[in-house]
């Protein structure tokens, strides 16, 4: 029986720590790498070179340091030579993007998603955006493989994006990774995840959450989903259906939800919501959503107490959730982000008095710090997730 990793496992496993620890914290040097993953001096400089022979990192002298003796030589990710495709299928925009290695957006495009238009249809158009990102990439690149954020539900286990916004998670379904992983013609896979969880995932490791190991982020667009961080790791649920915040019901009775059920959070807090508290008509999306608030901020009365009302129910609905999961951060993504920053105060209201105290004393709420560039970045991380569990499989 084996009693241990070989020798070539352990290699493996600290190359990819090393690599990690550069794409997360970008440049750093060889004696942070000593103290940090707790390797010495000869195990990290046969490691950054094994790396750097395969082309993912580089090694320099830093910049003057003022300092005596000789420096330490800094290890940087090669991020316009090794990257990962990023695609956001959001309600009404369609963005793609070229993110290198340590998490750096080298390129995008961005245009407007046809109302109505399934995600399936939107694969050309992604794949537009891919052909002319593909002009400005070095020939001596590296090609690591894609991610897309999809604002709907997903089965995580085979990349289906639910489209039909009910609980039925046999209902209209699409191989979204698989029908874009086509329309390239790439040899990597491209990896789905849900806008809420990438997003979480990027906020935690580069944006407002270092640092944070339990962190909520809530998300609207469409619908109202949740990426949940438990202990520095993503709750995913058994079938990557967890985090349906929307769907808990905070009105028994209340206004019919597209899931099948009845007072659901997403009917108190949604753009719809918004639009028939303010008296405005029409399903609306991101621009009617915005536009309530910008009209609250004028001054228009209905707005405000639109504003008021909605920003009740969303500090009433994050109170459970601090109760239940007691995070150290709530970021308030999508266009929660605006209503929130419109409402701050009765958010905090709601929370102070229905929140546990010792949840609600420490927990601290927070706006995205990457903004719209987080469902990229955190789809990145995705398809980056493959080359960092194994850097030599590249």
């Amino acid at each position: 029986m084996r009693t241990g990793p070989s020798q070539e496992e352990v290699r493996r496993q600290n190359l990819g720590a090393l690599l990690r620890y550069v794409h997360i914290h970008g440049p750093t040097s060889r004696a942070e790498l000593t103290s940090e993953l707790g390797l010495n001096r000869s195990t990290i400089g046969a490691l950054t070179a094994d790396l750097a022979a395969a082309g993912l990192v580089t090694e320099a002298a830093p910049r003057e340091t003022g300092r005596a003796g000789r420096p330490s030589l800094v290890v940087r990710p090669e991020s316009e030579r090794v990257y990962a495709y990023a695609f956001s299928i959001e309600v009404d925009l369609l963005r793609a993007a070229r993110v290198g290695l340590g998490g750096e957006v080298l390129d995008h495009r961005v245009d407007d998603r046809p109302s109505g238009l399934p995600a399936a249809e939107a694969v050309p158009l992604l794949a537009e955006f891919v052909k002319d990102l593909q002009q400005s990439v070095p020939d001596t690149a590296l090609y690591v493989g894609g991610g897309v954020s999809v604002s709907r539900m997903m089965r995580r286990a085979d990349g289906k994006a639910v489209l039909s916004g009910g609980t039925d998670s046999a209902a209209v379904a699409e191989p979204l990774g698989a029908l874009l992983t086509g329309e390239l013609g790439a040899e990597r896979p491209i990896v789905v995840g849900n806008a809420a969880d990438v997003a979480a995932l990027a906020e935690h490791a580069r944006g407002t959450a270092v640092g944070c190991d339990n962190v909520i982020y809530l998300h609207r667009d469409a619908g109202v989903d949740a990426g949940i961080i438990v202990g520095g790791r993503r709750l995913t649920g058994h079938a990557g259906q967890s985090g349906q915040v929307g769907h808990m019901v905070v009105l028994p009775g209340g206004r019919p939800c597209n899931c099948g059920s009845r007072g659901c959070w997403e009917t108190e807090i949604g753009d719809r919501a918004l639009l028939h508290a303010a008296g405005r008509d029409g399903d609306g999306g991101r621009g009617a959503a915005l536009a309530v608030v910008d009209a609250a901020s004028r001054g228009d009365a209905n707005a405000q107490a639109a504003v008021r009302q909605v920003g009740d129910w969303l500090g009433f609905g994050l109170a459970n959730l601090v109760n239940i999961f007691d995070p150290e951060m709530v970021i308030f993504g999508g266009t929660l982000r605006d209503v929130y920053l419109a409402a701050a105060a009765q958010v905090r209201s709601r929370l102070n008095s229905m929140a546990l105290p010792a949840a609600r004393e420490h927990v601290r709420l927070r706006t995205p710090q990457l903004g719209e560039d987080g469902a990229l970045i955190g789809a990145a991380e995705l398809a980056f997730e493959r080359l960092l569990a194994d850097p030599l499989l590249s």
